[in-house]
């Protein structure tokens, strides 16, 4: 595990953004398309689902032998999963707490071949880039996918992982990965699952991917 002093995020009001980002994204939908939601979105416009309870997410961190990063467990706490409607062209669904795991247990092969490609070491002043500086999106470590959580579904090759190698002193964050793994491949670092929740999802005019 590498412990890095850059701050990540602080003042993650999650449960505010989930609810501004749900409303907006239920206001560009059709009739027809708003029709089709389930009864309890359409009244609440909340794409979110209930939260998380602590035995749940201590279930979770029991059976994984992690504690969760701060704001990732903020925001199981206030919605345990949480997905997009497909109207904007792409797709996304975060896993409730039961369903998060190794990422290397659902692709072992797939992880030793982007190893072999990707063996050429990559230096610290390489890989933490973040923020407004430019990141290389073919940047990453290779081995940390080993260890990686997958905290969502995989939709049309993309990805979302949680990787504890990188820590964040001041904040206790683990840094968040979105990965592209289609031909469009490429992976996307933030300090944090808020930072990149913030920059990637809520204040996306578009998916980036």
């Amino acid at each position: 595990m590498k412990i890095q002093k850059l701050q990540a995020m602080e003042n993650f009001d999650c449960k505010s953004r989930i609810r501004e980002w749900s409303r907006k994204q239920i206001e560009c939908l059709s009739e027809s398309e708003k029709e089709e939601l389930p009864p309890e979105i359409r009244e609440s416009s909340y794409l979110g689902g209930p939260g998380a309870t602590e035995e749940q997410i201590a279930a979770a961190e029991a059976r994984l032998g992690v504690t969760f990063p701060p704001s990732y467990r903020e925001f199981l706490t206030n919605s345990n999963g949480l997905h997009s409607p497909s109207n904007n062209g792409f797709y996304f669904e975060f896993y409730p707490t039961e369903e998060v795991d190794w990422y290397v247990l659902t692709a072992p092969d797939f992880v030793d071949e982007i190893r072999e490609i990707f063996s050429e070491p990559v230096t610290d002043k390489e890989y933490f880039v973040y923020g407004s500086e430019i990141q290389y999106d073919l940047k990453f470590r290779p081995e940390y996918l080993q260890t990686a959580l997958q905290i969502s579904y995989e939709e049309n090759g993309v990805v979302f992982l949680l990787n504890p190698q990188i820590v964040f002193s001041e904040s206790g964050e683990w840094e968040a990965w979105c990965c592209n793994f289609s031909t469009a491949f490429g992976i996307f670092r933030y300090r944090s699952f808020a930072e990149m929740m913030e920059q990637l999802i809520f204040n996306a005019p578009e998916f980036p991917l």
